[in-house]
Protein backbone atom coordinates (compact mmCIF):
# COMPACT_ATOMS: atom_id res chain seq x y z
CA UNK A 1 0.00 0.00 0.00
CA UNK A 2 2.62 2.40 1.05
CA UNK A 3 1.45 5.84 2.76
CA UNK A 4 -2.26 6.36 1.58
CA UNK A 5 -1.63 9.70 1.37
CA UNK A 6 1.15 9.72 -1.09
CA UNK A 7 1.18 9.00 -5.04
CA UNK A 8 0.48 5.13 -4.25
CA UNK A 9 -2.94 4.94 -4.79
CA UNK A 10 -3.11 6.92 -8.10
CA UNK A 11 -0.44 5.00 -10.16
CA UNK A 12 -1.99 1.83 -8.35
CA UNK A 13 -4.99 2.36 -10.39
CA UNK A 14 -3.04 4.05 -13.07
CA UNK A 15 -0.85 0.53 -14.10
CA UNK A 16 -3.42 -1.73 -13.12
CA UNK A 17 -5.72 -1.51 -16.55
CA UNK A 18 -1.91 -1.90 -18.09
CA UNK A 19 -2.71 -5.63 -16.73
CA UNK A 20 -6.01 -6.49 -16.65
CA UNK A 21 -8.07 -7.79 -19.43
CA UNK A 22 -8.06 -5.14 -22.36
CA UNK A 23 -4.32 -4.60 -21.89
CA UNK A 24 -2.92 -8.18 -20.65
CA UNK A 25 0.65 -8.64 -20.82
CA UNK A 26 2.59 -11.90 -19.93
CA UNK A 27 2.50 -10.63 -15.79
CA UNK A 28 1.95 -12.87 -12.39
CA UNK A 29 -1.50 -11.59 -10.60
CA UNK A 30 -0.60 -9.58 -7.92
CA UNK A 31 -3.38 -8.17 -5.17
CA UNK A 32 -3.18 -5.21 -3.17
CA UNK A 33 -2.02 -5.62 0.74
CA UNK A 34 -3.67 -2.02 2.12
CA UNK A 35 -7.30 -0.75 2.53
CA UNK A 36 -9.76 -1.79 0.20
CA UNK A 37 -12.07 0.93 0.76
CA UNK A 38 -9.35 3.51 0.12
CA UNK A 39 -8.22 1.29 -2.99
CA UNK A 40 -11.79 1.95 -4.25
CA UNK A 41 -11.53 5.40 -3.78
CA UNK A 42 -9.14 5.68 -6.84
CA UNK A 43 -12.07 4.27 -9.54
CA UNK A 44 -10.14 0.68 -9.63
CA UNK A 45 -12.44 -2.02 -9.31
CA UNK A 46 -11.50 -3.97 -6.03
CA UNK A 47 -12.51 -7.83 -4.90
CA UNK A 48 -11.66 -8.74 -0.83
CA UNK A 49 -9.78 -11.45 -0.56
CA UNK A 50 -9.04 -13.63 2.47
CA UNK A 51 -6.17 -15.87 0.56
CA UNK A 52 -3.49 -15.12 -1.92
CA UNK A 53 -4.99 -18.11 -3.29
CA UNK A 54 -7.90 -16.44 -4.27
CA UNK A 55 -6.00 -14.38 -6.33
CA UNK A 56 -5.92 -15.66 -10.07
CA UNK A 57 -9.36 -16.24 -10.22
CA UNK A 58 -9.99 -12.45 -9.28
CA UNK A 59 -7.60 -10.92 -10.85
CA UNK A 60 -9.29 -11.07 -14.65
CA UNK A 61 -12.53 -9.18 -12.93
CA UNK A 62 -10.79 -6.86 -10.30
CA UNK A 63 -7.96 -5.60 -8.08
CA UNK A 64 -7.86 -8.66 -5.56
CA UNK A 65 -7.49 -6.93 -1.61
CA UNK A 66 -5.76 -8.72 0.96
CA UNK A 67 -7.56 -6.05 3.51
CA UNK A 68 -5.43 -3.79 6.11
CA UNK A 69 -7.65 -0.97 7.35
CA UNK A 70 -6.42 2.26 8.02
CA UNK A 71 -7.42 3.91 11.29
CA UNK A 72 -8.15 7.44 9.63
CA UNK A 73 -9.36 8.31 5.86
CA UNK A 74 -5.96 9.32 4.11
CA UNK A 75 -6.37 12.81 2.73
CA UNK A 76 -3.97 12.98 -0.29
CA UNK A 77 -0.89 15.69 0.45
CA UNK A 78 -1.58 15.25 4.75
CA UNK A 79 0.29 12.27 5.57
CA UNK A 80 -1.74 11.14 8.85
CA UNK A 81 0.37 9.39 12.30
CA UNK A 82 -2.78 7.58 12.53
CA UNK A 83 -2.38 5.67 9.90
CA UNK A 84 1.56 4.30 10.35
CA UNK A 85 0.67 1.42 11.65
CA UNK A 86 -1.71 0.24 8.80
CA UNK A 87 1.66 1.05 6.08
CA UNK A 88 4.07 -0.76 8.60
CA UNK A 89 1.67 -3.85 8.93
CA UNK A 90 0.70 -4.05 4.75
CA UNK A 91 4.89 -4.85 4.55
CA UNK A 92 5.24 -7.38 7.15
CA UNK A 93 2.22 -9.12 5.70
CA UNK A 94 3.11 -9.24 2.43
CA UNK A 95 6.74 -9.56 3.66
CA UNK A 96 5.52 -13.10 6.10
CA UNK A 97 3.25 -14.29 2.65
CA UNK A 98 6.57 -14.17 0.58
CA UNK A 99 9.00 -15.81 3.36
CA UNK A 100 6.27 -18.69 3.89
CA UNK A 101 6.46 -19.21 0.09
CA UNK A 102 2.21 -17.75 -0.48
CA UNK A 103 3.77 -15.15 -3.26
CA UNK A 104 6.22 -14.90 -5.42
CA UNK A 105 7.26 -11.74 -4.69
CA UNK A 106 6.76 -8.15 -2.93
CA UNK A 107 6.21 -4.82 -4.25
CA UNK A 108 6.15 -1.79 -2.25
CA UNK A 109 5.05 1.78 -3.01
CA UNK A 110 6.79 4.65 -1.32
CA UNK A 111 6.64 5.20 2.54
CA UNK A 112 7.11 8.44 4.40
CA UNK A 113 9.80 7.40 7.25
CA UNK A 114 9.32 10.80 8.83
CA UNK A 115 5.58 9.43 9.48
CA UNK A 116 6.18 5.92 10.54
CA UNK A 117 8.88 7.01 13.19
CA UNK A 118 5.38 8.28 15.13
CA UNK A 119 4.17 4.05 14.93
CA UNK A 120 8.18 3.09 16.41
CA UNK A 121 9.70 2.71 13.08
CA UNK A 122 13.24 2.54 13.59
CA UNK A 123 14.96 1.95 10.52
CA UNK A 124 16.89 4.09 8.18
CA UNK A 125 14.80 2.56 5.14
CA UNK A 126 12.48 -0.04 3.46
CA UNK A 127 15.61 -1.55 2.43
CA UNK A 128 16.97 -1.73 5.74
CA UNK A 129 13.37 -2.96 7.69
CA UNK A 130 13.31 -5.58 4.82
CA UNK A 131 16.55 -6.68 6.06
CA UNK A 132 15.35 -7.68 9.60
CA UNK A 133 12.00 -9.27 8.27
CA UNK A 134 13.96 -11.48 6.38
CA UNK A 135 16.68 -11.74 8.49
CA UNK A 136 19.13 -11.16 5.54
CA UNK A 137 22.66 -10.03 7.13
CA UNK A 138 23.13 -7.66 3.95
CA UNK A 139 20.46 -6.20 2.11
CA UNK A 140 21.87 -4.48 -1.09
CA UNK A 141 20.25 -1.71 -3.01
CA UNK A 142 19.92 -1.95 -6.89
CA UNK A 143 18.55 0.57 -9.05
CA UNK A 144 17.55 -0.70 -12.58
CA UNK A 145 16.44 1.26 -15.60
CA UNK A 146 16.52 -0.53 -19.27
CA UNK A 147 19.65 0.93 -19.81
CA UNK A 148 21.39 0.84 -16.81
CA UNK A 149 21.96 -1.05 -13.44
CA UNK A 150 23.96 0.17 -10.63
CA UNK A 151 24.57 -0.51 -7.41
CA UNK A 152 25.62 1.94 -4.53
CA UNK A 153 28.18 0.18 -1.83
CA UNK A 154 27.52 3.13 1.01
CA UNK A 155 24.07 4.46 0.60
CA UNK A 156 21.88 7.09 2.93
CA UNK A 157 24.94 8.59 4.41
CA UNK A 158 26.10 11.83 4.37
CA UNK A 159 29.05 12.24 1.49
CA UNK A 160 31.78 12.47 4.02
CA UNK A 161 30.49 9.17 6.10
CA UNK A 162 30.58 7.42 2.57
CA UNK A 163 34.29 8.29 2.27
CA UNK A 164 35.10 7.44 5.88
CA UNK A 165 33.29 4.08 5.87
CA UNK A 166 34.06 2.85 2.71
CA UNK A 167 35.97 -0.58 2.85
CA UNK A 168 37.41 -3.38 0.63
CA UNK A 169 35.16 -5.78 2.51
CA UNK A 170 31.78 -4.00 1.41
CA UNK A 171 33.07 -3.68 -1.71
CA UNK A 172 33.62 -7.30 -1.98
CA UNK A 173 30.31 -8.41 0.12
CA UNK A 174 28.20 -5.91 -2.76
CA UNK A 175 29.74 -7.69 -5.29
CA UNK A 176 29.44 -11.08 -4.24
CA UNK A 177 25.84 -10.36 -3.72
CA UNK A 178 24.81 -8.59 -6.90
CA UNK A 179 26.82 -11.84 -9.15
CA UNK A 180 24.49 -13.84 -7.57
CA UNK A 181 21.48 -12.05 -8.36
CA UNK A 182 22.40 -11.08 -11.78
CA UNK A 183 22.45 -14.70 -12.22
CA UNK A 184 19.95 -15.96 -9.89
CA UNK A 185 17.48 -13.08 -10.46
CA UNK A 186 17.98 -11.98 -13.72
CA UNK A 187 18.65 -14.59 -15.89
CA UNK A 188 22.64 -13.72 -16.70
CA UNK A 189 25.12 -16.36 -17.03
CA UNK A 190 28.08 -14.81 -16.72
CA UNK A 191 27.67 -11.40 -15.37
CA UNK A 192 30.16 -8.17 -16.02
CA UNK A 193 30.88 -5.83 -12.78
CA UNK A 194 32.17 -2.55 -13.56
CA UNK A 195 33.64 -1.29 -10.72
CA UNK A 196 33.86 2.82 -10.34
CA UNK A 197 36.31 4.76 -8.94
CA UNK A 198 35.92 7.34 -5.63
CA UNK A 199 37.66 9.84 -6.85
CA UNK A 200 37.85 12.31 -10.00
CA UNK A 201 39.10 10.37 -12.81
CA UNK A 202 39.63 7.33 -10.79
CA UNK A 203 42.64 9.34 -8.50
CA UNK A 204 45.21 9.73 -12.03
CA UNK A 205 47.19 6.93 -10.45
CA UNK A 206 47.43 8.18 -7.07
CA UNK A 207 47.19 12.03 -8.15
CA UNK A 208 44.21 12.77 -6.59
CA UNK A 209 43.54 10.29 -3.83
CA UNK A 210 44.74 6.52 -2.94
CA UNK A 211 41.41 4.67 -2.07
CA UNK A 212 41.49 3.18 -5.67
CA UNK A 213 44.75 1.34 -4.83
CA UNK A 214 44.56 1.06 -1.13
CA UNK A 215 40.61 0.04 -0.96
CA UNK A 216 38.66 -0.46 -4.09
CA UNK A 217 41.43 -2.42 -6.45
CA UNK A 218 41.99 -4.65 -3.74
CA UNK A 219 38.13 -5.91 -3.49
CA UNK A 220 38.02 -6.27 -7.73
CA UNK A 221 41.40 -8.57 -7.33
CA UNK A 222 39.35 -10.71 -4.29
CA UNK A 223 36.51 -10.52 -6.26
CA UNK A 224 38.39 -11.93 -9.67
CA UNK A 225 39.74 -14.22 -7.57
CA UNK A 226 36.33 -15.81 -6.65
CA UNK A 227 35.62 -15.92 -10.38
CA UNK A 228 33.53 -13.07 -10.56
CA UNK A 229 34.08 -10.59 -13.97
CA UNK A 230 34.31 -7.26 -12.31
CA UNK A 231 36.80 -4.94 -13.87
CA UNK A 232 37.73 -1.27 -12.79
CA UNK A 233 38.11 1.40 -11.10
CA UNK A 234 37.04 3.29 -13.46
CA UNK A 235 36.49 6.90 -14.20
CA UNK A 236 33.40 7.64 -12.78
CA UNK A 237 32.99 10.60 -15.36
CA UNK A 238 33.00 8.31 -18.45
CA UNK A 239 32.10 4.71 -17.27
CA UNK A 240 27.68 5.67 -17.83
CA UNK A 241 28.24 7.04 -21.54
CA UNK A 242 26.33 4.85 -23.84
CA UNK A 243 29.15 2.96 -25.34
CA UNK A 244 30.51 1.93 -21.98
CA UNK A 245 27.30 0.70 -20.83
CA UNK A 246 27.15 -2.13 -22.97
CA UNK A 247 30.84 -3.46 -21.44
CA UNK A 248 28.69 -4.50 -18.46
CA UNK A 249 25.53 -6.15 -16.57
CA UNK A 250 25.77 -3.80 -13.37
CA UNK A 251 27.83 -0.93 -12.34
CA UNK A 252 29.63 -1.23 -8.28
CA UNK A 253 29.35 2.77 -7.39
CA UNK A 254 31.04 3.92 -4.22
CA UNK A 255 28.40 6.61 -2.71
CA UNK A 256 24.88 7.15 -3.47
CA UNK A 257 24.61 9.83 -6.14
CA UNK A 258 27.54 8.19 -8.25
CA UNK A 259 24.94 5.33 -9.04
CA UNK A 260 21.62 7.32 -8.95
CA UNK A 261 22.28 10.27 -10.99
CA UNK A 262 23.15 8.26 -13.95
CA UNK A 263 20.40 6.40 -13.63
CA UNK A 264 17.95 8.67 -13.06
CA UNK A 265 19.64 11.64 -15.88
CA UNK A 266 19.14 8.46 -18.41
CA UNK A 267 15.60 7.01 -17.27
CA UNK A 268 14.20 8.30 -14.04
CA UNK A 269 10.67 7.19 -15.27
CA UNK A 270 11.00 3.88 -16.07
CA UNK A 271 13.81 3.17 -12.63
CA UNK A 272 13.29 0.59 -10.31
CA UNK A 273 14.42 -0.17 -7.39
CA UNK A 274 15.08 -3.63 -6.38
CA UNK A 275 16.69 -5.24 -2.98
CA UNK A 276 19.39 -7.83 -3.69
CA UNK A 277 20.72 -9.97 -0.99
CA UNK A 278 17.19 -11.16 0.42
CA UNK A 279 15.80 -14.34 0.69
CA UNK A 280 12.42 -13.10 -1.65
CA UNK A 281 12.47 -10.69 -4.51
CA UNK A 282 11.37 -7.52 -3.72
CA UNK A 283 11.12 -4.30 -6.27
CA UNK A 284 9.76 -0.76 -5.91
CA UNK A 285 8.71 2.30 -8.08
CA UNK A 286 12.75 4.37 -7.43
CA UNK A 287 10.38 7.57 -6.44
CA UNK A 288 8.95 8.72 -3.14
CA UNK A 289 5.49 9.72 -1.97
CA UNK A 290 5.78 12.70 -3.48
CA UNK A 291 3.09 14.62 -1.51
CA UNK A 292 3.06 17.92 -3.22
CA UNK A 293 1.53 16.33 -6.20
CA UNK A 294 -1.06 13.61 -4.97
CA UNK A 295 -4.24 13.99 -5.38
CA UNK A 296 -3.90 16.32 -8.18
CA UNK A 297 -4.49 13.64 -11.15
CA UNK A 298 -0.76 14.08 -12.59
CA UNK A 299 1.11 11.32 -11.06
CA UNK A 300 3.18 9.26 -13.85
CA UNK A 301 2.75 4.91 -13.13
CA UNK A 302 5.65 4.03 -15.05
CA UNK A 303 7.75 3.28 -12.28
CA UNK A 304 5.03 0.91 -10.86
CA UNK A 305 4.66 -0.86 -14.40
CA UNK A 306 8.16 -1.20 -14.65
CA UNK A 307 8.50 -2.70 -10.77
CA UNK A 308 5.35 -4.89 -11.48
CA UNK A 309 6.91 -6.14 -14.51
CA UNK A 310 10.29 -6.52 -13.28
CA UNK A 311 9.11 -8.16 -10.39
CA UNK A 312 6.83 -10.63 -12.66
CA UNK A 313 10.59 -11.63 -14.60
CA UNK A 314 12.25 -12.52 -11.62
CA UNK A 315 9.39 -14.97 -10.14
CA UNK A 316 9.22 -16.21 -13.89
CA UNK A 317 13.19 -16.79 -13.01
CA UNK A 318 12.73 -18.51 -9.82
CA UNK A 319 9.75 -20.71 -11.40
CA UNK A 320 12.12 -21.93 -14.19
CA UNK A 321 14.79 -23.01 -11.81
CA UNK A 322 17.21 -20.06 -13.08
CA UNK A 323 17.46 -19.04 -9.31
CA UNK A 324 18.01 -21.95 -7.53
Amino acid sequence: MGDPAGIGGEIMAGSFPMFHVKHRVNIVPYFLVGDPDWAEGFGVPVEVIADPAETALVFPRALPVLPVRLAATAIPGSPDPRNAPAVIRSIEIAVRLAMDGLVSGVVTNPIAKSVLYAAGFAHPGHTEFLGVLTGAAHPVMMLVSPGLRVVPVTVHVSLRRAIETLTTEAIITAGRITHVALIRDFGIASPRLAVAGLNPHASEGGAMGDEEARIIAPAIAALRAEGIAAFGPLPPDTMFTQAARHTYDAALCMYHDQALIPLKTIDMENGVNVTLGLPIIRTSPDHGTAFDIAGKGIARPASLIAALRLASAMAANVAAGVLR
